[in-house]
């Protein structure tokens, strides 16, 4: 399990809550109800936004908590920032990474309210080990996006659903690519064959 450090605000060292929990009551008890969990990791791609209904589906369905986590790193990953340290852009990484959290649940449900429990959390560091190290209670479903994955992608960019497969302590629930997302990266392939995958993300 990834050891992030800790930190007076009760979080690993790299972790910070957005916003408070909100439920369907309103009410914030900063995740000490003693119910389960549904951990989410939410990158703001298409794949991530399927997981996200997915997980909201299923808390709805077993009156669990979701807690929405976006992973972020310092440009160059963490071995090039400490080659070449900036206190400064952290903190602008950390507030694009809390605005694209924001961002994606905005999309995901319109800017209304998701109808459960959810609490969300900006986690740095590789996407796998801070979600792993998220989803380590008993009871906790780790739910992930299935996101395209060609050769040169697998070879580059190891795949964060194996990582957490390989090494999550709870069960985990991969959600695979809707139809019109398969649809939109075909139309994307045709027109724009050297570009990233669209909504491609961790």
């Amino acid at each position: 399990m990834a050891d992030f450090g800790a930190t007076g605000a009760g979080f690993p060292a790299g972790e910070r809550a957005v916003g408070p929990a909100v439920g369907a009551t309103g009410e914030d008890d900063g995740g000490q109800s003693g119910r389960s969990r549904i951990v989410v990791g939410v990158s703001g791609s298409l794949g991530s936004l399927a997981a996200l209904h997915r997980a909201v589906a299923e808390a709805r369905r077993t009156d669990a908590e979701v807690l929405a986590v976006h992973c972020w790193t310092p440009p160059g990953g963490e071995i090039g920032y400490r080659h070449c340290p900036c206190p400064p852009l952290l903190g602008v990484c950390r507030e694009a990474a809390d605005a694209r959290l924001r961002q994606a649940l905005d999309e995901a449900f319109g800017g209304g309210h998701a109808g459960v429990r959810l609490r969300c959390l900006v986690v740095r560091g590789e996407s796998g080990r801070a979600l792993v190290h998220s989803a380590d209670r008993p009871g906790d479903l780790l739910v992930l996006g299935a996101g395209r994955r060609g050769a040169l992608a697998r070879v580059l960019r190891p795949s964060v659903t194996a990582y957490c497969v390989r090494h999550a302590t709870c069960p985990v629930l991969t959600v695979p690519r809707s139809a019109l997302q398969r649809d939109l990266e075909a139309l994307e392939r045709r027109h724009f064959p050297l570009a990233r995958p669209l909504g491609a993300g961790r």
